[in-house]
């Protein structure tokens, strides 16, 4: 029996497309041109009912007649072709073998179609949003950057693991945790534990921190990865879990708090499946060193960076309520930023024993 021809996916289709406008405005000897969504803040807007950050509707023209961009319409077309290639074969790669896959020598040239990854990568992006496909859709990996450990179950290409019997390592968990890869079989949290910074994950861990107040600990190694973040997000929507969220108390962690909560400026168009608006700062804050008695000398001097960046936290739209411009206002007028680190200077489980359990107990958190 002859066997029936594949279907080709929906993004597959959206993947063709490109190719398919290359071809028509060749045949009617027009310059072929994408328009792709303008990435930066101000075509970004804050829908405050939702609680996201939203992309707007500018676009700029990518043309393959227009000398300064031919290069870049090119690559994006080769992109987008790995790409189609990957939905046929019905495979998933990393982003380092989307550039390998791409790149190669011009005939009768020395001109290279890529020189490096950095030219790769942002064409991945401007695709996803140009075809309203996340990565993950279009079977792009990219390297496990996060630990989770706790009381969860996930079905990970049929094997079962069990997030409480790994050890204080935990799971490592996957870039692409959509529920076709991932599947969360069992999940009895009471809530998750978004932490910034490995180090403190490992403390938590290691102090089983998770089974002392039932809860799931996450990490993704500083800025959290996409693949954390929507785990993050599966865990609240589906299993109903609060997140909170613990950073360094300085205009980055404050930063990473935000993305988490109402999604990121450069990939705006993905807040609706990454973001969590309910998402709670547990800290740490500018009024913690006072009231849990940290030492001036263990923060550090806020430099030029930290005051520019942190100033522009002020002006977001997002961070307009008054109680995160007094808590940033604070900071600055303070001097200092502390790292989560710095609880070890009362003890090595400050921040197990005494630092989370206050916080909890008192329900001390921003929204």
């Amino acid at each position: 029996m002859a066997k029936k021809p594949r279907k080709p996916t929906a993004v597959e289709k959206k993947l063709v497309g490109v190719a398919d406008l290359v071809i028509a405005a060749a045949e009617k000897r027009k310059d072929p041109t994408i328009a792709i969504p303008v990435r930066s803040l101000s075509n970004v807007n804050f829908n405050e009912r939702k609680g996201l950050i939203e992309m707007g509707k500018r676009k700029q023209a990518r043309s393959f007649f227009n000398v300064a961009m031919a290069k870049k319409f090119m690559q994006t077309v080769l992109v987008a072709d790995a790409l189609s290639e990957l939905q046929r074969a019905n495979l998933t790669t990393s982003l380092r073998e989307i550039y390998y896959r791409t790149k190669h020598t011009i005939k009768d040239s020395h001109e290279n179609t890529l020189d490096t990854q950095d030219e790769s990568d942002p064409l991945i992006e401007d695709l996803e949003v140009t075809l309203t496909a996340l990565r993950e859709e279009l079977h792009v990996r990219a390297e496990n950057a996060g630990s989770i450990v706790g009381p969860v179950v996930f079905v990970d290409d049929g094997d079962r693991v069990d997030c409480t019997r790994l050890g204080k390592g935990g799971y490592s968990v996957p870039s692409i945790v959509e529920p076709e890869y991932l599947q969360i079989a069992r999940c009895t949290a009471d809530f998750v534990l978004l932490v910034e910074k490995g180090t403190q994950w490992n403390r938590l861990s290691e102090d089983k921190f998770w089974r002392r107040y039932n809860c799931v600990l996450l990490t993704g190694n500083g800025q959290p990865p996409r693949g954390v973040r929507r785990l993050a997000r599966r865990l609240h929507e589906e299993k109903q879990l609060p997140v909170y969220v613990l950073v360094d108390n300085d205009p980055w962690g404050y930063y990473i708090y935000s993305v988490i909560k109402q999604g990121s400026i450069n990939l705006a168009f993905e807040s609706q499946r990454m973001a969590i608006p309910k998402a709670k700062f547990m800290g740490l804050s500018s009024a913690d060193p006072e009231a849990y008695g940290l030492p001036r000398n263990v923060g550090i001097k806020l430099n030029d960076k930290d005051v520019a960046r942190a100033r522009e936290l002020l002006a977001y739209t997002w961070f307009q309520k008054k109680s995160w411009q007094e808590e940033i206002k604070r900071m600055l007028s303070s001097g200092l930023k502390y790292e989560l680190d710095a609880l070890a200077n009362k003890d090595f489980q400050y921040l197990t024993k005494k630092y989370l359990p206050r916080k909890l107990k008192e329900k001390d958190w921003l929204d």
